[in-house]
Protein backbone atom coordinates (compact mmCIF):
# COMPACT_ATOMS: atom_id res chain seq x y z
CA UNK A 1 0.00 0.00 0.00
CA UNK A 2 1.10 3.50 -0.37
CA UNK A 3 3.30 4.72 2.28
CA UNK A 4 2.59 8.55 1.74
CA UNK A 5 -0.54 10.46 2.94
CA UNK A 6 -2.06 14.08 4.02
CA UNK A 7 -3.12 12.70 7.52
CA UNK A 8 -2.44 9.57 9.65
CA UNK A 9 -4.93 8.29 12.57
CA UNK A 10 -3.30 6.14 15.48
CA UNK A 11 -6.18 4.28 17.16
CA UNK A 12 -9.72 2.82 16.09
CA UNK A 13 -11.85 3.82 18.73
CA UNK A 14 -14.75 5.82 18.62
CA UNK A 15 -12.71 9.19 18.15
CA UNK A 16 -10.29 7.67 15.44
CA UNK A 17 -13.65 6.51 13.51
CA UNK A 18 -15.05 9.84 13.77
CA UNK A 19 -11.16 11.70 12.85
CA UNK A 20 -11.49 9.27 9.99
CA UNK A 21 -15.07 10.28 9.20
CA UNK A 22 -14.39 13.47 9.13
CA UNK A 23 -11.13 13.60 6.92
CA UNK A 24 -12.05 11.36 4.43
CA UNK A 25 -15.46 13.04 3.87
CA UNK A 26 -13.46 16.19 3.32
CA UNK A 27 -11.26 14.57 0.72
CA UNK A 28 -8.22 14.05 2.58
CA UNK A 29 -5.97 11.07 2.24
CA UNK A 30 -6.30 9.49 5.62
CA UNK A 31 -4.86 6.66 7.13
CA UNK A 32 -5.85 4.98 9.83
CA UNK A 33 -3.66 2.61 11.95
CA UNK A 34 -5.23 0.24 14.73
CA UNK A 35 -3.48 -2.97 16.18
CA UNK A 36 -6.31 -4.29 17.26
CA UNK A 37 -10.45 -4.49 17.18
CA UNK A 38 -12.39 -1.37 15.63
CA UNK A 39 -14.15 0.44 18.22
CA UNK A 40 -11.80 1.11 21.56
CA UNK A 41 -13.00 0.34 24.88
CA UNK A 42 -16.98 0.97 23.20
CA UNK A 43 -16.61 -2.98 22.04
CA UNK A 44 -16.69 -4.19 26.09
CA UNK A 45 -20.20 -2.56 26.33
CA UNK A 46 -22.50 -5.61 25.75
CA UNK A 47 -25.15 -2.66 25.07
CA UNK A 48 -24.95 0.60 24.34
CA UNK A 49 -28.08 2.97 25.36
CA UNK A 50 -27.32 6.61 25.35
CA UNK A 51 -25.56 7.25 22.18
CA UNK A 52 -27.70 9.38 19.81
CA UNK A 53 -29.45 7.55 16.93
CA UNK A 54 -29.98 4.24 18.62
CA UNK A 55 -33.05 4.17 20.66
CA UNK A 56 -33.12 0.84 21.46
CA UNK A 57 -29.24 0.58 22.01
CA UNK A 58 -26.94 -1.19 20.66
CA UNK A 59 -23.76 -3.89 20.71
CA UNK A 60 -20.65 -1.63 21.40
CA UNK A 61 -18.92 -3.58 18.65
CA UNK A 62 -21.65 -3.77 16.26
CA UNK A 63 -21.11 0.37 16.83
CA UNK A 64 -17.39 0.19 15.88
CA UNK A 65 -18.25 -1.82 12.81
CA UNK A 66 -20.52 0.90 11.81
CA UNK A 67 -18.33 3.91 12.56
CA UNK A 68 -16.20 1.96 10.34
CA UNK A 69 -17.86 1.45 7.34
CA UNK A 70 -19.29 4.80 7.16
CA UNK A 71 -15.51 5.85 7.32
CA UNK A 72 -14.56 3.37 4.69
CA UNK A 73 -17.46 4.47 2.69
CA UNK A 74 -15.86 8.04 2.36
CA UNK A 75 -12.29 6.23 1.37
CA UNK A 76 -10.64 6.11 4.51
CA UNK A 77 -7.88 3.66 4.55
CA UNK A 78 -7.20 1.10 7.25
CA UNK A 79 -4.24 -0.15 8.52
CA UNK A 80 -4.03 -3.29 10.86
CA UNK A 81 -0.61 -3.47 12.50
CA UNK A 82 1.22 -2.17 15.41
CA UNK A 83 3.10 1.79 15.49
CA UNK A 84 6.78 1.11 16.97
CA UNK A 85 7.92 4.67 16.70
CA UNK A 86 7.10 7.83 15.69
CA UNK A 87 9.14 11.12 14.87
CA UNK A 88 6.65 13.91 15.09
CA UNK A 89 8.67 17.28 15.40
CA UNK A 90 9.45 18.03 11.87
CA UNK A 91 7.67 17.29 8.76
CA UNK A 92 6.26 14.92 7.78
CA UNK A 93 5.41 13.21 10.19
CA UNK A 94 7.08 9.69 10.17
CA UNK A 95 4.89 6.60 11.94
CA UNK A 96 7.47 3.59 12.25
CA UNK A 97 5.07 0.49 11.93
CA UNK A 98 5.93 -3.70 11.72
CA UNK A 99 4.67 -3.30 8.42
CA UNK A 100 7.44 -0.04 7.58
CA UNK A 101 7.26 3.68 7.61
CA UNK A 102 4.51 5.90 6.53
CA UNK A 103 4.56 9.30 6.65
CA UNK A 104 1.98 12.40 6.56
CA UNK A 105 2.03 16.10 7.21
CA UNK A 106 -0.80 15.54 10.25
CA UNK A 107 -1.06 12.94 12.45
CA UNK A 108 -4.29 12.40 15.00
CA UNK A 109 -3.49 10.47 18.28
CA UNK A 110 -6.49 8.47 19.19
CA UNK A 111 -4.78 5.69 20.80
CA UNK A 112 -7.17 5.81 23.95
CA UNK A 113 -6.42 4.54 27.61
CA UNK A 114 -7.03 1.04 29.00
CA UNK A 115 -8.67 -0.01 32.03
CA UNK A 116 -7.04 -0.98 34.67
CA UNK A 117 -7.30 -5.26 35.84
CA UNK A 118 -7.74 -6.82 38.58
CA UNK A 119 -5.81 -9.71 36.59
CA UNK A 120 -7.71 -12.19 38.93
CA UNK A 121 -9.16 -15.38 37.81
CA UNK A 122 -12.85 -15.00 36.00
CA UNK A 123 -12.13 -11.78 35.19
CA UNK A 124 -11.41 -11.66 31.89
CA UNK A 125 -14.05 -15.00 30.94
CA UNK A 126 -16.81 -12.75 32.66
CA UNK A 127 -16.22 -9.45 30.66
CA UNK A 128 -19.58 -9.12 29.37
CA UNK A 129 -21.24 -11.71 31.13
CA UNK A 130 -21.08 -9.98 34.44
CA UNK A 131 -18.07 -8.23 34.77
CA UNK A 132 -17.49 -4.48 33.27
CA UNK A 133 -15.73 -1.78 33.66
CA UNK A 134 -18.46 1.52 33.10
CA UNK A 135 -21.30 1.78 35.20
CA UNK A 136 -23.15 4.74 33.22
CA UNK A 137 -22.85 1.98 29.81
CA UNK A 138 -23.84 -0.94 31.95
CA UNK A 139 -25.81 -0.12 35.02
CA UNK A 140 -29.59 -0.39 33.38
CA UNK A 141 -28.79 -4.48 33.26
CA UNK A 142 -28.73 -4.89 36.76
CA UNK A 143 -32.14 -3.27 37.62
CA UNK A 144 -33.13 -5.15 40.59
CA UNK A 145 -30.01 -7.28 41.45
CA UNK A 146 -26.63 -7.07 44.00
CA UNK A 147 -23.59 -5.97 42.53
CA UNK A 148 -19.59 -4.73 43.42
CA UNK A 149 -17.47 -2.05 42.61
CA UNK A 150 -14.44 -2.26 43.32
CA UNK A 151 -12.35 0.49 44.14
CA UNK A 152 -11.80 3.49 46.18
CA UNK A 153 -11.35 6.72 43.86
CA UNK A 154 -13.39 9.20 43.08
CA UNK A 155 -14.69 7.21 40.08
CA UNK A 156 -15.69 3.94 41.81
CA UNK A 157 -17.77 6.34 44.16
CA UNK A 158 -19.33 7.97 41.84
CA UNK A 159 -20.27 4.71 39.69
CA UNK A 160 -21.17 3.14 42.81
CA UNK A 161 -23.69 5.88 43.43
CA UNK A 162 -24.89 6.05 39.67
CA UNK A 163 -25.36 1.96 39.94
CA UNK A 164 -27.74 2.26 43.17
CA UNK A 165 -30.56 4.23 41.18
CA UNK A 166 -30.72 0.44 39.26
CA UNK A 167 -29.03 -2.31 41.37
CA UNK A 168 -30.68 -3.33 44.36
CA UNK A 169 -27.61 -3.39 46.58
CA UNK A 170 -24.17 -2.13 45.65
CA UNK A 171 -21.00 -3.37 47.69
CA UNK A 172 -17.85 -1.18 47.20
CA UNK A 173 -14.48 -2.83 47.71
CA UNK A 174 -11.64 -1.40 49.02
CA UNK A 175 -8.58 -2.47 49.02
CA UNK A 176 -7.21 -0.07 52.03
CA UNK A 177 -8.35 1.18 55.31
CA UNK A 178 -8.19 4.73 53.37
CA UNK A 179 -9.90 6.19 50.69
CA UNK A 180 -8.66 7.99 47.53
CA UNK A 181 -12.04 9.72 46.97
CA UNK A 182 -12.76 12.90 48.28
CA UNK A 183 -14.83 13.24 51.09
CA UNK A 184 -17.60 14.95 49.59
CA UNK A 185 -18.18 11.68 46.58
CA UNK A 186 -17.44 9.66 50.09
CA UNK A 187 -20.20 11.38 52.04
CA UNK A 188 -22.61 11.18 49.04
CA UNK A 189 -21.89 7.20 48.98
CA UNK A 190 -22.56 6.92 52.61
CA UNK A 191 -26.10 8.49 52.15
CA UNK A 192 -27.27 6.25 50.16
CA UNK A 193 -28.99 3.20 51.75
CA UNK A 194 -28.37 0.76 48.99
CA UNK A 195 -24.81 1.27 49.47
CA UNK A 196 -22.41 -0.61 51.66
CA UNK A 197 -18.30 -0.73 52.15
CA UNK A 198 -16.26 -3.63 52.85
CA UNK A 199 -12.40 -2.13 53.19
CA UNK A 200 -8.98 -3.34 53.38
CA UNK A 201 -10.80 -6.32 51.04
CA UNK A 202 -8.90 -7.77 47.87
CA UNK A 203 -10.91 -9.71 45.40
CA UNK A 204 -9.37 -13.08 44.58
CA UNK A 205 -11.50 -14.58 41.65
CA UNK A 206 -14.59 -13.75 40.07
CA UNK A 207 -17.00 -16.91 39.56
CA UNK A 208 -20.17 -17.91 37.98
CA UNK A 209 -21.76 -20.19 35.63
CA UNK A 210 -23.02 -18.55 32.33
CA UNK A 211 -23.13 -15.30 34.09
CA UNK A 212 -21.28 -14.15 37.33
CA UNK A 213 -22.58 -15.36 40.48
CA UNK A 214 -19.63 -14.23 43.02
CA UNK A 215 -16.70 -13.11 43.81
CA UNK A 216 -13.92 -14.58 46.42
CA UNK A 217 -12.78 -11.82 48.80
CA UNK A 218 -9.76 -11.80 51.33
CA UNK A 219 -9.73 -9.41 54.11
CA UNK A 220 -6.22 -7.73 53.69
CA UNK A 221 -5.38 -7.31 57.28
CA UNK A 222 -6.86 -10.59 58.91
CA UNK A 223 -6.29 -13.28 55.72
CA UNK A 224 -10.17 -14.39 56.80
CA UNK A 225 -11.61 -15.28 53.28
CA UNK A 226 -14.98 -14.59 51.91
CA UNK A 227 -17.58 -15.30 49.21
CA UNK A 228 -19.78 -12.52 48.24
CA UNK A 229 -22.61 -13.25 45.90
CA UNK A 230 -23.40 -10.77 43.45
CA UNK A 231 -24.64 -10.90 39.61
CA UNK A 232 -22.36 -8.24 38.43
CA UNK A 233 -18.62 -6.88 39.09
CA UNK A 234 -17.84 -3.52 38.28
CA UNK A 235 -13.78 -2.93 38.12
CA UNK A 236 -13.02 0.77 38.62
CA UNK A 237 -9.35 0.78 39.63
CA UNK A 238 -8.84 3.37 37.65
CA UNK A 239 -7.24 3.67 33.81
CA UNK A 240 -3.76 4.71 32.09
CA UNK A 241 -3.38 6.40 28.69
CA UNK A 242 -1.96 4.51 26.11
CA UNK A 243 1.12 7.33 25.78
CA UNK A 244 4.25 5.44 25.67
CA UNK A 245 4.72 6.61 22.15
CA UNK A 246 4.69 10.43 22.81
CA UNK A 247 5.97 10.72 26.46
CA UNK A 248 9.14 12.33 25.48
CA UNK A 249 7.50 14.24 22.55
CA UNK A 250 4.06 15.86 23.85
CA UNK A 251 3.43 17.67 26.86
CA UNK A 252 1.16 15.07 29.67
CA UNK A 253 -0.44 15.93 32.48
CA UNK A 254 0.34 14.69 36.16
CA UNK A 255 -1.80 11.03 35.53
CA UNK A 256 -0.02 10.96 31.85
CA UNK A 257 -2.92 12.24 29.54
CA UNK A 258 -1.78 14.12 26.65
CA UNK A 259 -2.72 18.22 27.05
CA UNK A 260 -4.53 19.51 24.15
CA UNK A 261 -6.64 22.89 23.57
CA UNK A 262 -10.02 23.09 22.76
CA UNK A 263 -8.96 22.46 18.79
CA UNK A 264 -7.16 18.95 19.68
CA UNK A 265 -3.83 20.30 18.86
CA UNK A 266 -0.96 19.52 21.17
CA UNK A 267 2.55 21.21 21.65
CA UNK A 268 3.72 20.00 17.78
CA UNK A 269 2.19 21.76 14.59
CA UNK A 270 0.21 19.64 12.86
CA UNK A 271 0.27 16.96 15.85
CA UNK A 272 -3.64 16.59 17.26
CA UNK A 273 -4.87 14.13 19.88
CA UNK A 274 -8.38 12.94 20.63
CA UNK A 275 -10.39 10.68 23.05
CA UNK A 276 -9.78 9.18 25.99
CA UNK A 277 -5.67 9.76 25.58
CA UNK A 278 -6.58 13.26 26.05
CA UNK A 279 -6.42 15.35 29.39
CA UNK A 280 -9.58 15.82 30.88
CA UNK A 281 -11.78 13.88 28.38
CA UNK A 282 -15.18 13.02 29.99
CA UNK A 283 -14.16 9.24 28.27
CA UNK A 284 -17.32 8.55 26.87
CA UNK A 285 -17.87 7.28 22.96
CA UNK A 286 -20.24 10.35 22.26
CA UNK A 287 -17.50 12.75 23.90
CA UNK A 288 -14.43 11.04 22.08
CA UNK A 289 -16.53 10.64 18.68
CA UNK A 290 -16.75 14.67 19.11
CA UNK A 291 -12.80 15.19 19.97
CA UNK A 292 -12.33 13.28 17.00
CA UNK A 293 -14.43 15.27 14.73
CA UNK A 294 -12.99 18.68 16.26
CA UNK A 295 -9.52 17.38 15.53
CA UNK A 296 -10.26 16.25 12.03
CA UNK A 297 -11.64 19.69 11.09
CA UNK A 298 -8.92 21.37 12.73
CA UNK A 299 -6.12 18.75 11.13
CA UNK A 300 -7.85 19.49 7.78
CA UNK A 301 -7.22 23.14 7.92
CA UNK A 302 -3.17 23.01 9.07
CA UNK A 303 -2.89 20.53 6.06
CA UNK A 304 -4.39 22.78 3.58
CA UNK A 305 -1.99 25.66 4.81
Amino acid sequence: MEKEYQLIILGGGPAGLAAGLYAARNKINTLLIEKGMMGGLAVYSEWIENYPGFPDGIDGMELGQLMLKQAEKFGLKTLYTEVTGLEIKGSPKIVKTVEGDFTAKGVIIALGSERIKLDVPGEKEYVGRGVSYCATCDAAFFRGKEVAIVGGGNSAISEAVHLAKFASKVTVIVRRDKWRATPVFVDKAKAEPKINFIMNTIVDAVEGEENVKQVKLTNAVSGEKSVLPVSGVFVAVGQKPNTELVKDVLKLDQVGYIITNEKMETGLPGVFAAGDIRSNSIRQTITAAGDGATAAIYADRFIGE
